[in-house]
């Protein structure tokens, strides 16, 4: 069993090393990833010695805190108590460690009578020491005295929880034949994975795990997906066309090899310097709603054994389409993960967005059912508080219970955690519009499109834009953003509701009661009482709500046949 593991950035594998092999001269036993053997699935093998090591050593260098893995190892240390950080170069330290005490080693040689070298090795020694006198004394106690009454211990329930997709992005060929294009190619690669690695939906592994994939031909991608340990695979190549740079990209089914998507990105190459970061994002975004996509599709087709990961999906996909059915279905679903996986954070929260979206668009006012939906959303943070996808259910149920100043606090929380995380830039946009901050709600609205693009809940995302233009008097881009959402959905009872909206303001009578048939055609459970309730849910701030409810009344049994 080893002592300490050591994190580093790529760039500083040398003082790693120094490190390293003086910590072992001291006489700890150290991990760090030079000891993997051929063939160990790189991925496991770190996370298992990361979460076993008594003391976790960060080295924080101007590269280091720019690597995703060297700020993931070191969260997870901060979490257990075995953090030991130390500054090998001048950098500042991302933000969350600051206020860490953290030693100064920059310039250290591997002198052990350095002073600053003493403390650091005695800092590291008190937190081994701490770690194993309390995880000795965990395994000790906690035998409780045997009686008559005391129920036998419940089996573990492995594989309940499930699991977040994961990917490996593959080394990008390069097919112009030119060096810099290598430079290119492999710079991509690492970007992409950055950017991937931000999305909340989405395990990627690092690019240290597939480096030995670079050169040559894979044979049996099977064998390599069970070595990584991955369910998708992206692959790709860069070439020269004339004055412009190709970047093409597929999506693989790790069992099978299947494609599952493709797709070419182009950018001239005298913009290439300026343009390189929205590629990057641009790739990384139609990946992501892709994998996000075929997860839901994966999730709806499995027939039984549904780990509550696939549960939650399920219900994702289920009550986005806004159908009384639907949301049933969502609810069920998410009800399910809860009851096979009661610890489990993300369905917590899921059970409660699916509970506060009935609520919005099913319920009368009802302050019982508010206080549960909020109870619901604390036992979701109080799970898991700092998961991205956490946050954003969390703000959605605020959101449609009437709480937006709340939902726009987790939202903003969830960017903080995941910055290319569409569905928390969807409840910032819904809480902003509810709160009549109509340029804020654009915004957020547009990242959300540009972070999933093509996906086909959009439709939502533009029905919630159309009523921040319809808010807003400007009746033409209301109009244009629901027909929008109608080319995506052509069942959206929301967007005929708003049509119906935007006809009567501009004295279209006869094609406002014509649009409010077809919101009842494919809301037949909705009721006039109802329907008012969501225009005072949706509008109640605006002078005319009460105007649109009369509206409503009116057309009400003309819209019936």
């Amino acid at each position: 069993m080893h002592d300490l593991f050591i994190s580093y950035g790529r760039a500083d594998e040398d003082i790693a090393r120094l490190f390293a092999s003086t910590l072992q001269a001291e006489g700890f036993a150290v991990w760090w990833d030079e000891t993997l053997r051929s063939g160990d699935t790189y991925d496991e093998v770190i996370e298992k010695a990361l979460r076993q090591a008594p003391a976790v050593v960060v080295l924080w260098s101007s590269t280091s805190v720019q690597s995703r893995w060297v700020r993931s190892e070191a969260t997870i240390g901060d979490r257990h108590g075995a953090l030991v950080p130390a500054m090998i170069s001048p950098c500042e330290r991302p933000i969350m460690f600051e206020l860490t005490q953290t030693a100064d080693l920059t310039g250290w040689n591997g002198d052990r009578s350095d002073p600053r070298w003493q403390a650091f090795v005695s800092d590291i020694r008190e937190v081994v020491e701490r770690r194993k006198s309390k995880d000795a004394a965990d395994t000790e106690v906690i035998r409780p005295q045997a009686t008559a009454h005391a129920p036998p211990p419940l089996p573990p329930r492995e594989g309940v929880e499930g699991e977040l997709p994961s990917l490996a992005v593959l080394p990008f060929k390069n097919r112009s034949g030119l060096e810099d294009d290598d430079v290119f190619a492999i710079g991509l690669v690492e970007d992409v994975i950055d950017a991937m690695s931000q999305a909340a939906e989405l395990r990627v592994i690092s690019s240290s795990a597939v480096a030995r994939y670079r050169n040559g031909e894979i044979a049996d991608i099977e064998a390599m997906a069970r070595s990584l340990g991955v369910r998708y695979i992206l692959e790709g190549n860069v070439r020269r066309r004339m004055k412009s740079l190709r970047v093409t990209a597929q999506l693989l089914d790790a069992r099978t090899g299947t494609i599952l998507w493709t797709q070419k990105f182009e950018r001239p190459l005298d913009e290439l310097a300026e343009l390189e970061e929205e590629l990057v994002l641009e790739v990384a975004a139609h990946l992501n709603s892709q994998v996000n996509r075929l997860e839901m599709e994966r999730a709806l087709k499995k027939p039984e054994n549904l780990t509550a990961w696939e549960l939650v999906t399920r219900a994702v996909a289920n009550y986005r389409q806004i159908t009384g059915e639907t949301l049933l279905l969502a609810l069920q679903d998410a009800q399910k993960a809860v009851e096979i996986a009661p610890s489990y954070g993300l369905a917590h929260a899921m059970l409660a967005d699916a509970n506060a979206t009935i609520y919005m668009h099913a319920s009368p006012d009802d302050p019982d059912a508010i206080e549960k939906i909020n109870a619901e959303i604390g036992r979701a943070l109080s799970l898991d508080p700092d998961n991205p996808m956490v946050l954003a259910h969390v703000a959605e149920a605020y959101n449609y219970i009437g709480q937006p100043e709340d939902a726009l606090i987790y939202a903003q929380r969830a960017l903080e955690k995941s910055p290319n995380f569409g569905l928390a830039h969807y409840n910032a946009g819904i809480a902003h519009a509810l709160l009549h901050n109509a340029d804020e709600a654009l915004e957020q609205f547009d990242l959300e499109i540009f972070q999933a693009p093509g996906a086909h809940t959009q439709f939502a995302t533009y029905v919630w834009k159309g009523s921040v233009h319809l808010r807003d008097g400007k009746l033409a881009e209301a109009r244009r953003q629901y027909d929008r959402a109608l080319r995506l959905n052509h069942t959206s009872a929301a967007a005929y509701l708003g049509l119906f909206l935007v006809d009567k303001h501009e004295g279209n009578h006869q094609q406002a009661a014509g649009n409010l048939a077809k919101m009842r055609e494919h809301d037949p459970q909705v009721t006039l009482e109802l329907l008012q309730l969501r225009l005072q849910r949706w509008f109640g701030k605006l002078e005319h709500c009460s105007q649109m409810c009369d509206w409503a009344q009116e057309h009400w049994e003309e819209a019936a046949g």
